[in-house]
């Protein structure tokens, strides 16, 4: 093995050491359900936007959209904007309501709002398919980066983060992956950040030619465009600025907050920190079309930022480059799997794994878990399903299957919460068909995508970017039979409402009088 293996390899053994080093902190302070599951609700703003970012960038972010733009140009831009953009979607519809419900999951919240455990069941079979559609992606870029800098076979890296994030997650749960991924995002801000200074300074003095023309705007190595590209480029916007309210592990971080008014200032403050990351990876794209444009013909764009600095500055100075941005796409992998496993894990196990008993009062989003005997084998099934899968994984690249995942979400949970939040006509009926709507031709869409590869034509076009026909067909039909059925509204609809818009110290019993 050659110095700039064992540099990358030194560099993954010490950022899953300190993975563990830091959960096992927050281990000391995991004592209750509620530590488990949100964290006590005690998390500050900055505190939890770190650790959004954490696990928010994944191996999408850190190594999929580098590959995109080297790849395809100029027109998958639209995936950092999306990505960031979402947050603001989030910021004004729905992170201050969600966190004033006080529930600790997405099917809670799903139940109190619809007082229907049918709805729950469908909510938790959503959030396990699109945990493990997500899930699947981070698996495979981890197996992708050990191989691209070690020669270790692909099925390495997915188990070495597998076990990690089961080791983290069991441990502490929320309390202990909120210090992980605080800590893993200032990790891959700094890992993606500082090789490019270094690269950014070479380019500038050796005459290279500039990625800002019409080379850098068209396919590179004679990949053909995308049919449709007008549609697809529009669906992608769609999903991913609609998608990100429908991803369970974002969703569970603002249970945290202590309030409303805390989760909307963690939402600006998410903002702005993915804004920050999100210069860099089309930075790589751009400069890799110089310096590394072979990797396209080989078929291993998604490996661009881990092999750039050696392209760009050859020696020790470019080896050790190389081993920080491993750092970082481990990082990654492990801050959004932890985040994935633990609200999968979370569903798993209080619908499936433990006996529920109901709280006082008429509404059940309160439930509480009676032990947490099950929690670490629900976590143990969160990930061998996924890594399973992600040794029959497909020819996609890393961001087009995870925006797979967002257009699932885009298609189920985006109308369920906007329409659960500010209409309180939404009934129980028009619920389920809208998710059994949305949520099966989606997923129809992207067992097709996934299996078969990309088609031509529209048919391809339609089936590879869902989300454009089949979020708006979702809302249409939660909207339509929830008019036809008028009879199926929850008989505490109104509470409920005063619980999601008033502040927190208002008397809701007293106010829906």
């Amino acid at each position: 093995m050659g110095e700039p293996q064992v540099a990358s390899l030194v560099a993954v053994v010490l950022v899953s050491v300190a993975t563990i080093a830091v959960g096992a902190f927050g281990l000391r302070m995991s004592r209750t359900t509620s530590d488990f599951y949100v964290a006590s609700r005690a998390v500050s703003p900055r505190w939890n936007a770190s650790a959004i970012g954490g696990e928010y960038l994944s191996a999408a972010s850190f190594l999929g959209v580098a590959g995109l733009v080297l790849v395809a140009g100029t027109d998958m831009l639209w995936f950092p904007v999306g990505y960031t953009a979402g947050y603001l979607v989030l910021l004004v519809l729905v992170a201050a309501p969600l966190r004033r419900s006080g529930a600790y999951t997405l099917p809670d919240f799903a139940e109190g709002r619809l007082e229907s455990r049918e709805v729950r069941r469908a909510a938790s079979v959503l959030v396990v398919g699109i945990g493990w559609l997500y899930l699947v992606p981070q698996l495979q870029g981890a197996g992708i980066a050990l191989s691209a800098v070690t020669g270790a076979p692909l099925w390495m890296g997915a188990a070495l983060v597998a076990i990690v994030v089961v080791l983290n997650v069991v441990a502490g749960g929320m309390r202990s992956i909120t210090f992980v991924q605080a800590f893993q995002y200032w990790l891959k801000l700094t890992a993606i950040a500082v090789p490019m200074f270094f690269i950014l300074l070479v380019w500038r003095g050796d005459g290279a030619p500039s990625p800002a023309t019409a080379e850098w705007i068209r396919p590179l190595g004679g990949a053909s465009g995308r049919d449709h590209p007008l549609y697809s480029t529009y669906s992608i916007v769609l999903a991913l600025f609609f998608g990100t309210m429908g991803l369970p592990h974002v969703l569970v971080r603002f249970y945290t907050n202590p309030d409303g008014r805390a989760a909307r200032r963690t939402t600006l403050v998410v903002i702005a920190l993915l804004g920050a990351f999100y210069l860099f990876p089309p930075m790589y794209g751009a400069l890799g079309r110089i310096y590394a444009p072979d990797l396209v013909v080989t078929g291993r764009a998604d490996t661009v930022v881990l092999l750039l600095p050696q392209r760009v500055i050859p020696g020790i100075g470019g080896d050790l480059l190389s081993a920080l941005t491993t750092a970082g796409a481990f990082a990654a992998f492990l801050s959004t799997s932890s985040g994935l496993v633990m609200s999968v894990s979370g569903v798993l196990h209080q619908d499936l794994l433990s006996r529920w008993q109901r709280g006082g009062g008429r509404s059940s989003w309160r439930r509480r878990p009676e032990s947490l005997r099950g929690f670490r084998t629900a976590t143990a099934l969160s990930v061998l399903v996924p890594f399973t899968l992600s040794l029959f994984a497909g020819s996609l690249s890393l961001a087009d299957t995870v925006g797979l995942a967002f257009a699932v979400a885009a298609s189920t949970f985006c109308p369920l919460l906007v329409l659960g939040i500010w209409w309180r006509g939404l009934t129980r009926v028009g619920a389920l068909t809208g998710l059994a709507v949305g949520g099966g031709l989606a997923s129809i869409a992207v067992l097709v995508t996934m299996i078969g590869g990309t088609r031509a034509g529209w048919s391809g076009a339609l089936l590879a970017q869902p989300a454009a026909w089949t979020v708006p067909l979702a809302f249409a039909v939660m909207v339509g039979v929830s008019l036809a059925t008028p009879r199926t509204v929850p008989p505490h609809v109104a509470r409920t409402m005063v619980r999601l818009h008033a502040p927190e110290s208002v008397d809701v019993d007293r106010s829906s009088r």
